[in-house]
């Protein structure tokens, strides 16, 4: 059975242009690595949770931003295995003051060494231009559909 996620895709406008909040996974497996890795703020739900909820809760975890507003579906995206469910909303925050929780992971992997990373290393605002080369291929149709609803 496929894992499901919830995220929000915070935007805000700058000289009438959107610009995309996306966050960058922390840790050594993607400290060097920048276009197609960036995602939008989302964690996994449990059963019986409200989706929407999941994904406030995980914006505030992987930014230390409390999301408030009005949220706007932007429907999901999927790949092998995982279902994210999205919605849309503006706000703005200074993303080099982005506060991450932190996880555990084994390193070097299969090494039995654990460490704790942030769960996000860094965040950004982008065009979308810019945050649809950035972005992991299989939530671009997320951006798609911001684009579509917010114009």
């Amino acid at each position: 059975m496929p894992k499901i996620s919830a995220g929000l895709l915070m935007y805000r406008m700058v000289n009438g242009e959107p610009e995309i909040l996306l966050v960058h996974p922390g840790g050594p497996f993607w400290k060097n690595k920048d276009i197609g890795v960036w995602s939008i703020p989302k964690g996994e739900t449990e059963e019986g949770e409200e989706m929407l909820e999941v994904a406030k809760r995980e914006f505030k975890e992987e930014t230390g931003v409390t999301a408030e507003g009005d949220f706007v579906s932007i429907g999901s995206a999927d790949r092998p295995g995982k279902t994210v469910h999205a919605w849309m909303f503006e706000g703005d925050c200074d993303p080099t003051k982005i506060i991450s929780n932190m996880i555990t992971i084994e390193w070097p992997p299969k090494s039995g060494k654990k460490i704790d990373i942030p769960e996000v290393d860094r965040a950004g605002f982008f065009s979308v231009e810019e945050a649809r080369s950035k972005i992991v291929g299989y939530q671009l149709p997320l951006i798609d559909e911001f684009v579509k609803k917010s114009h």
